[in-house]
């Protein structure tokens, strides 16, 4: 059970419900330990040293394969790219973490965390968010969080739970009032003007793909 949860360090690279720790070769999701194999850990590693950029298969080879290796490269290379993708949870369709970009290479697209901090330093201006893409993130642990569609939802939700109805916001998630959206998907903000510092948002993946949804700004990655 030792190996179940993250000691806190700041070297570990943190993304949505991820984090890798490139000098043990480790990755884990929500605190747990995800079996991967070591050369897709390292092509994750290689592509995380430049979030958002495109980076050229010919360096991943060089990054990958030392330069005396004899190995396919371009299977070696699209199997790892597979495996990688397999123990995000990435789909190649529609990717929220590594995308593809044919003869050209591999990027990031994900939120990498700053110097592993659970709390990005420098966050940026509220009113600057609207169109960019986000994972959800909570605290480890939780695989969900409750998300209002709107601001007359969230004010129910925000009374039942005062009351202490678990029936009535288990009725309001049956009604898709509240939505139940799994910890580490991809969302775009539309607005930075929802209730009580909420953002809008887009969810782009997963159950309720192309929903729209109210959700805090310190759950988002």
């Amino acid at each position: 059970m030792a190996n179940s949860s993250i000691p806190d360090d700041s070297s570990r690279l943190r993304f949505g419900a991820f984090s890798l720790d490139p000098r043990a070769g480790e990755l884990y999701k929500r605190g747990k330990k995800v079996k991967v194999q070591l050369l897709p850990l390292q092509l994750l590693g290689a592509l995380l040293e430049k979030p958002g950029e495109v980076i050229p298969r010919e360096e991943l080879k060089s990054k990958l394969w030392p330069a005396d290796t004899f190995v396919d490269f371009e299977h070696g290379l699209n199997t790892a790219v597979k495996k990688l993708r397999q123990a995000l949870g990435d789909n190649p369709a529609k990717p929220a973490l590594i995308e593809t970009l044919p003869k050209k290479g591999y990027r990031f697209i994900g939120r990498l965390e700053p110097n592993g901090a659970s709390v990005p330093r420098n966050p940026p201006p509220t009113a600057a968010l609207a169109g960019k893409i986000f994972s959800i993130f909570v605290e480890e642990g939780t695989e969900c969080v409750l998300a209002p569609v709107d601001a007359i939802s969230r004010d129910e939700w925000q009374r039942l739970i005062a009351l202490g109805d678990d029936v009535g916001v288990s009725m309001m998630i049956a009604h898709n009032r509240l939505l139940l959206i799994e910890v580490g998907k991809p969302v775009r903000v539309l607005s930075a003007e929802g209730p009580q510092g909420c953002l809008e948002v887009r969810i782009l993946e997963g159950e309720h793909y192309g929903k729209t949804a109210l959700l805090p700004r310190s759950s988002l990655r």
